[in-house]
Protein backbone atom coordinates (compact mmCIF):
# COMPACT_ATOMS: atom_id res chain seq x y z
CA UNK A 1 0.00 0.00 0.00
CA UNK A 2 1.29 3.71 -0.82
CA UNK A 3 0.93 6.90 1.35
CA UNK A 4 -2.51 7.51 2.16
CA UNK A 5 -2.35 11.45 2.18
CA UNK A 6 -0.30 13.96 0.40
CA UNK A 7 0.69 17.71 2.05
CA UNK A 8 1.12 20.23 -0.12
CA UNK A 9 2.47 22.96 0.75
CA UNK A 10 3.63 24.74 -2.69
CA UNK A 11 2.55 25.14 -5.96
CA UNK A 12 0.35 21.92 -5.75
CA UNK A 13 -1.95 23.65 -3.74
CA UNK A 14 -3.58 25.25 -6.30
CA UNK A 15 -6.37 23.98 -7.99
CA UNK A 16 -5.37 25.13 -11.74
CA UNK A 17 -1.85 22.82 -11.31
CA UNK A 18 -3.38 20.02 -9.83
CA UNK A 19 -6.24 20.16 -12.95
CA UNK A 20 -3.14 20.43 -14.96
CA UNK A 21 -1.35 17.11 -13.94
CA UNK A 22 -4.07 15.06 -12.62
CA UNK A 23 -7.32 16.58 -14.20
CA UNK A 24 -8.68 17.12 -11.00
CA UNK A 25 -8.64 18.00 -7.34
CA UNK A 26 -8.77 15.35 -4.68
CA UNK A 27 -10.08 15.80 -1.68
CA UNK A 28 -8.13 18.59 0.84
CA UNK A 29 -8.34 20.21 4.08
CA UNK A 30 -6.43 22.97 5.38
CA UNK A 31 -3.44 21.14 7.21
CA UNK A 32 0.11 22.40 8.82
CA UNK A 33 3.42 20.91 9.60
CA UNK A 34 4.91 22.55 12.78
CA UNK A 35 9.50 22.62 12.56
CA UNK A 36 9.03 22.83 8.36
CA UNK A 37 9.92 25.93 6.67
CA UNK A 38 8.59 26.51 3.28
CA UNK A 39 11.71 28.35 1.21
CA UNK A 40 12.44 29.85 -2.01
CA UNK A 41 14.41 27.24 -4.26
CA UNK A 42 17.07 29.12 -6.50
CA UNK A 43 16.03 29.96 -10.03
CA UNK A 44 12.69 28.46 -9.48
CA UNK A 45 9.30 29.31 -8.66
CA UNK A 46 8.02 27.00 -6.61
CA UNK A 47 9.36 26.21 -3.34
CA UNK A 48 11.03 23.98 -1.39
CA UNK A 49 10.67 22.20 2.44
CA UNK A 50 13.13 22.39 5.07
CA UNK A 51 13.33 21.72 8.33
CA UNK A 52 13.02 25.16 10.44
CA UNK A 53 11.60 27.15 12.89
CA UNK A 54 8.53 28.35 11.68
CA UNK A 55 5.10 26.28 10.83
CA UNK A 56 4.32 25.29 6.99
CA UNK A 57 0.90 25.64 5.97
CA UNK A 58 -0.93 24.30 3.04
CA UNK A 59 -3.80 21.49 2.23
CA UNK A 60 -3.50 17.49 2.55
CA UNK A 61 -5.15 16.03 0.03
CA UNK A 62 -6.69 12.11 -0.12
CA UNK A 63 -7.69 9.76 -2.41
CA UNK A 64 -5.10 10.03 -4.65
CA UNK A 65 -5.39 6.49 -6.98
CA UNK A 66 -2.08 4.81 -7.45
CA UNK A 67 -1.89 6.18 -11.27
CA UNK A 68 -2.36 9.46 -9.77
CA UNK A 69 0.99 9.36 -7.46
CA UNK A 70 2.84 7.66 -9.91
CA UNK A 71 2.18 11.20 -12.11
CA UNK A 72 3.38 13.18 -9.26
CA UNK A 73 6.34 11.19 -8.48
CA UNK A 74 7.30 11.52 -11.73
CA UNK A 75 6.83 15.16 -11.58
CA UNK A 76 8.54 16.12 -8.57
CA UNK A 77 12.02 18.04 -9.00
CA UNK A 78 14.70 15.83 -8.12
CA UNK A 79 15.61 18.39 -5.48
CA UNK A 80 12.51 16.43 -3.07
CA UNK A 81 12.06 13.26 -1.59
CA UNK A 82 9.05 11.69 -0.19
CA UNK A 83 8.69 11.64 3.45
CA UNK A 84 6.04 10.98 6.53
CA UNK A 85 5.54 13.86 8.60
CA UNK A 86 3.86 14.86 11.68
CA UNK A 87 0.92 17.31 11.08
CA UNK A 88 0.03 20.00 13.66
CA UNK A 89 -3.90 18.50 14.27
CA UNK A 90 -1.89 14.79 15.14
CA UNK A 91 -2.52 13.43 11.92
CA UNK A 92 0.10 11.94 8.99
CA UNK A 93 0.95 12.89 5.81
CA UNK A 94 3.43 12.31 2.98
CA UNK A 95 5.13 15.70 1.78
CA UNK A 96 7.84 15.96 -1.39
CA UNK A 97 10.77 17.67 1.58
CA UNK A 98 14.03 18.93 -0.03
CA UNK A 99 16.31 16.39 0.43
CA UNK A 100 19.67 17.13 2.60
CA UNK A 101 21.97 17.82 -0.69
CA UNK A 102 19.40 20.11 -1.82
CA UNK A 103 20.69 24.14 -2.59
CA UNK A 104 17.78 26.40 -0.81
CA UNK A 105 17.45 30.11 -0.66
CA UNK A 106 16.99 31.81 2.64
CA UNK A 107 13.89 33.72 1.74
CA UNK A 108 10.31 32.52 2.62
CA UNK A 109 8.25 31.59 -0.44
CA UNK A 110 5.24 33.93 -0.51
CA UNK A 111 1.87 31.55 -2.14
CA UNK A 112 0.21 35.10 -2.89
CA UNK A 113 2.98 35.87 -4.79
CA UNK A 114 3.59 32.87 -7.10
CA UNK A 115 -0.26 33.61 -7.65
CA UNK A 116 0.51 36.75 -9.15
CA UNK A 117 3.04 36.56 -10.80
CA UNK A 118 3.52 33.19 -11.69
CA UNK A 119 0.45 31.01 -11.80
CA UNK A 120 -0.77 31.04 -15.35
CA UNK A 121 2.81 30.55 -17.36
CA UNK A 122 3.37 27.72 -14.88
CA UNK A 123 0.18 26.25 -15.26
CA UNK A 124 1.17 25.79 -19.15
CA UNK A 125 4.75 24.89 -17.87
CA UNK A 126 2.52 21.42 -16.43
CA UNK A 127 0.22 21.18 -18.88
CA UNK A 128 2.81 20.48 -21.35
CA UNK A 129 4.80 18.45 -19.22
CA UNK A 130 1.89 16.00 -18.54
CA UNK A 131 1.83 15.18 -22.31
CA UNK A 132 5.03 14.78 -22.54
CA UNK A 133 4.81 12.65 -19.66
CA UNK A 134 2.02 10.88 -21.05
CA UNK A 135 3.72 10.59 -24.50
CA UNK A 136 6.56 8.52 -22.73
CA UNK A 137 4.64 6.59 -21.08
CA UNK A 138 2.43 5.42 -24.12
CA UNK A 139 5.88 4.27 -26.05
CA UNK A 140 7.43 2.77 -22.85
Amino acid sequence: MGPEALFVYGSLQFPEVLFALIDRVPQHEPAAAEGWRVVTLPERVYPGLVPGDATATGHLLTGLSPAEWRTLDAFEDPVYELKRIDLVDGRHGWVYACNPEAEVGSDDWSAEDFEAKHLPGYVIRCAAWRRRYEDQQQVG
